[in-house]
């Protein structure tokens, strides 16, 4: 199985910059081992099961809660039999069609 996960958390009484909490987050997915690609908008992470993906949030969460009042959250999950490395996988597909 592959979970792809796009999510966005980030306090929302920090002030206009919020890059260090954010970077707590993708420190910690990166720490898990767990393929990931930080974009502009938030993260996508993959993970085998649809557990270890809620487990990311839930970790996420727990980095953030002892200094944040309030945090904000956006989940998008796209859940597919078959094996890991969709991250890459998707894209090249989309660049191959670009080239024809």
């Amino acid at each position: 199985m592959s979970v792809l996960m796009n999510f966005a958390m980030f306090p929302t009484d920090k002030g206009a910059s919020v890059s260090p909490y954010v970077a707590k987050i993708v420190g910690m997915i990166k720490e898990l081992g767990y393929e990931y690609r930080l974009t502009a908008m938030g993260t996508i992470v993959e993970t085998a099961t649809i557990d270890q993906a809620l487990d990311v949030v839930n970790s996420s969460y727990r980095l953030l809660e002892p200094d944040c009042e309030r945090v904000y959250v956006t989940i998008n999950l796209d859940i597919r039999k078959g094996d890991l490395g969709r991250i890459e996988g998707k894209i090249k597909s989309v660049n191959e069609k670009l080239k024809k």
